[in-house]
């Protein structure tokens, strides 16, 4: 018997689907036309998905739901609607050790695989203690950095319905799974990197808060899937009423918002143009490397006044301080203890010394900085530095916050401006290229063409391959062709 807490509903993703969800559901699969053979529910609890198919698909010869939960089984074979329909058949088990591809194989007919898995993460369930997740595997195919530096952890949900879709490759079935919006367009991602069958696809959004009294962005995923078709674009609707639609899907390997829109400014799109959006510092022991400077004394984040020569500080503007403008003076500085990534940092002891005895001395918070990535780089390494950091004309835009608004910075007290890695930015020497460019990323056709690209919804909306994504070499050309015209005239 599973026990009962707050813990183990985490552990167990044991979040039940309203049986006036369901219906919703069920109702919306109905009027696009589904009209499976066998309805499978892979973790079906309670049951609500169970009760409400059978009653709203009366046409299916085979209605089967499988739950690691006895005890959920155990009731719901008491309720009436399980013992008299003898298409429904109810198996105790775990799903990540069922063998789910053997079982399926046996099934004739149209299948639809429907349900809610876990909502919980991999990181979630370590942080817990949980064991209710799949075998350890790179299966989102992260390397080095990526796997280093966290991206690693996944939603156990995504893995479930990522082995739920190879089930049913090759064959007419369906796929309708509650989940995370974040989590359907990862699976479109899956099923066109892998060049998997999908002949349509379609979200539809729910409100959590309503029904599981949850503030997350969710939706019903939809996939209908047969042996030929390879139609990587997926309608998004704001609710399972609504008929209104906008198209999300691929172009040149990259996942558009809307595709509609982007076709109109397609023309701008080129990721092989020189000048490149760069992110901040990642330093990851902000204690000892930021300071603040009040009357011309640096205190470090531990309390500690600190005396050491301006050579390697430079003024810091974060994240925060570019989406809300703060960006005209700081107190805040960053030591920066190298010009490029891998640098030795040796020469520090002798151009600052003082500045050497003191990370000597904070050597213990910088040697226990958790990343991988630290440990074969030359002492108090820093991550995100290059020529770019030091020219003394910006561009930034904070890759965290839900508007696309560009800040042109300048130096401050005679030194370049350095970012913290939330941000990203264009670096200029010239201060003319610096103006021009920043109305450049102002008019309305560059917003509206990053705006077809960004997933607002995502915890990092804007990112550097985005915004390497705009020509700008071929926007900048336009306007001079734009500008010498009106000269002219």
């Amino acid at each position: 018997m599973i026990q009962t807490g707050d813990q183990t509903k985490i552990e167990y993703g044991d979040f039940q689907t309203p049986v006036e969800l369901a219906q919703e559901v069920c109702q919306q699969l109905i009027e696009i036309g589904v009209n499976p053979d066998v309805i499978i529910d892979p973790t079906c609890g309670v049951g609500n998905f169970i009760k409400t198919a059978a009653r709203l698909f009366p046409s299916t010869k085979k209605i089967i739901g499988v739950e690691i939960n006895s005890d959920y089984l155990q009731n719901a074979h008491t309720e009436k609607l399980f013992l008299e329909d003898n298409r429904i058949e109810l198996k105790n088990a775990n799903f990540f050790e069922f063998n789910w591809l053997s079982y399926v194989n046996q099934l004739h007919g149209q299948i639809l695989v429907l349900g809610n898995f876990l909502w919980v993460t991999s990181s979630q369930q370590g942080g817990i203690g949980g064991t209710n997740l799949p075998k350890k595997s790179n299966f989102q195919n992260h390397r080095g950095l990526d796997a280093i530096t966290g991206k690693s952890n996944f939603d156990i949900s995504e893995w479930m319905l990522i082995q739920s879709i190879q089930w049913l490759q090759g064959r007419n079935a369906y796929l309708a799974m509650l989940c995370k919006t974040s989590v359907s367009r990862k699976l479109l991602g899956y099923l066109y990197s892998n060049n998997l069958n999908l002949a349509d696809c379609a979200s539809y959004s729910i409100d959590t808060k309503k029904y599981f009294d949850a503030s997350v962005d969710a939706c019903l995923f939809f996939c209908k899937f047969d042996s030929t078709s390879k139609n990587y674009c997926c309608n998004v609707f704001s609710s399972l009423r609504s008929s209104e639609y906008y198209t999300i899907g691929y172009r040149h390997n990259l996942l558009i918002r809307d595709i509609v829109s982007f076709e109109k400014f397609s023309q701008l799109y080129d990721v092989n143009h020189q000048k490149k959006w760069r992110s901040g510092i990642k330093h990851d022991c902000s204690n000892v490397m930021e300071l603040r400077k009040n009357n011309n004394i640096f205190v470090n984040g531990l309390g500690e006044t600190v005396d050491i020569e301006e050579t390697y500080v430079f003024p810091l503007i974060k994240g925060s301080d570019v989406a809300q403008n703060r960006i005209k003076n700081t107190d805040r500085y960053l030591l920066v203890t190298q010009k490029f990534v891998g640098e030795s940092t040796e020469s520090i002891k002798h151009l600052a010394p003082k500045t050497w005895s003191y990370l000597e001395s904070h050597a213990s918070y910088l040697d226990n900085r958790k990343s991988k990535i630290y440990k074969s780089n030359p002492k108090f390494s820093i991550f995100g530095v290059g020529a770019y950091t030091f020219e003394p004309w910006k561009i930034a835009i904070c890759g965290l916050y839900k508007r696309l608004e560009f800040r042109l910075i300048s130096h401050i007290v005679s030194k370049p401006v350095v970012f913290d890695d939330t941000v990203y930015f264009l670096s200029f020497e010239n201060e003319e290229t610096a103006h021009k460019t920043f109305d450049m990323l102002n008019s309305p056709s560059v917003i509206k063409f990053y705006s077809s690209l960004i997933f607002w919804d995502e915890k990092r909306p804007i990112k550097s391959s985005i915004l390497n994504s705009l020509n700008l070499t071929l926007v900048m050309e336009k306007l001079d062709a734009k500008y010498l015209k009106m000269t002219r005239l």
